[in-house]
This record gives structure tokens, sequence and C-alpha cells, in this order.
């Protein structure tokens, strides 16, 4: 997990200092209203579309913006359809890919994918051909440089709650659950006074591709800035695992 939590320590910065706040928003209402249409609009009857709600929450979007991705999902609004689709793939140095999209497109999606990837010396690969190195978990981050907490507390308010495993970094702590004891969790978590900067079901590596090559890290960390940024990309997943020195190398040489 060690590859993961460091990705997740990048993105947490990488969030902060450039987060782009219309494209979010226009990512979390694709996904609100797809868990509507798919579960249904009432929150209480449809997980999936609970976890979409909070995770728009956690990212501070607005509630009529919430309300409106519902009533599109649900069909009170007109609005455009879009689709869920998981694509599976290779980056640079052989690092594993798996998206998560929504489209109303597929085959322009798949397209821009597959020019994108080619830029950086990969490809998308057939359904299945990485999915099966990842492990679907309950993830929740706490912010440290928002919430001053003492490593040893979370540490046992989490286990206490529920939770597998629990990976201190830098500037965030996460916190990995079963997928179904997430919200539990979370919410056993609150009660303790901990509040957390993201919750959600994330696809976690079960082993790591170690990318001790400054020039290929750079790639990894170009390619996933780029397909982060793609309107269709709701998360990417990846198993790289890039060592802090060649990290903190490319950071001070921008």
């Amino acid at each position: 997990m060690a590859g993961h939590s460091k990705w997740a320590n990048i993105k947490h910065q990488k969030k902060k200092e450039d987060r782009k706040r219309a494209k979010l928003f226009s990512k979390l209402s694709k996904r609100i209203a797809v868990e509507a249409r798919e579960g249904g609009g009432d929150p209480e009857k449809n997980p999936n579309l609970r976890m979409a709600i909070q995770k728009a929450k956690d990212n501070n979007m607005p509630k009529d913006n919430i309300q409106r991705a519902i009533d599109r999902g649900t069909g009170n609004l007109d609005g455009v359809e879009y689709e869920r689709i998981i694509y599976e793939g290779y980056g640079p140095a052989g690092v594993a890919l798996y998206f998560d999209l929504m489209s109303d497109n597929r085959n322009r999606t798949a397209s821009e994918l597959r020019h994108l990837l080619s830029q950086y010396d990969g490809n998308l690969g057939e359904k299945g051909c990485v999915a099966w190195m990842f492990d679907r978990k309950g993830q929740l981050i706490i912010d440290r440089t928002e919430l001053e907490v003492d490593e040893d507390d979370v540490m046992m308010s989490a286990l206490e709650a529920g939770a597998e495993d629990i990976s201190i970094e830098e500037q965030v702590i996460e916190i990995i659950t079963e997928p179904s004891d997430l919200e539990d969790v979370r919410t056993s978590m609150e009660e303790d006074s901990y509040k957390f900067s993201s919750g959600d079901v994330v696809m976690i590596p079960e082993n790591t591709v170690k990318v001790d090559n400054k020039k290929d890290a750079q790639k990894v960390l170009d390619l996933m800035d780029e397909i982060e940024d793609h309107d269709d990309v709701q998360d990417v997943y990846s198993n790289f695992d890039i060592p802090d020195e060649i990290i903190e190398e490319l950071e001070n040489e921008d």
C-alpha cells in the first residue's frame, strides 16, 4: 500500500495547489447523476448516491448543484445522459492504469485516452488486463495541514471503528476499510471529532511497480496529471511506487 498512499499524498498537495473547481464540480455532478439514474434519487435508499453526495460535500460543492445533478439523473431536469465506463491499460515503465470514467460518447473517450497514452509510451488494454492487480477498498483521508491529530489516537479510533489499515504520511493520513464498512468507520470517527478531506471507494494495488528512473518517474506523474484533467475521468488508479528522493528532486526542478 506504500505506493498508493504516496500517490494520495501527491494528489492531496496538487489538489490544494491547482484545483480547478468548475471542472471538479462537473465531474462530481456526472457521478451524482449516474448514481441517481441507476439506483434512484433518494440517498437514504441508494448508498452509492449517498457516497457521491458526501464526496461532493467534501469538496464544498453547493447544495443547489447537488440537487440539480440528482434531478438530471432521475429525469426531473433535461440534460446529457452519461454512462459509467471502466478502461484498463499501461503507462510508462509498465505501470498499470485503471480508469473510472463517465462519458456521453464511449468512442470519443476511448480515442482520446488512446491518443493521450500514446504520447507517454502507454496504451489501453483489454478488459481485465490490470483489474486483477487491484483491490476495491474504502478510503478516508485526513488532511494533517488542516487538522492537528495525534497519530496513535487516530490509529486507535480507526481500528476500533473497524478500519483495516492506516497509512501515515507527512501531510495526510490514509485509512483503509472494506467498502461496506466505509460509512460506518467514517461516522464512528466523526463522533471522535475527526474530519475528512475525502472519503470514497477506491482501487488499491496489491503490489507496486518501483519507478526509480527519474525520466520515467516524470513521465508517470505528468501522465497522471493529464489523465485526471480529462473531463470524462472520475478517477484513475495506478500501481507505481516512486522513491521519495526522486519525487523531491522533481519537485525541486519545478
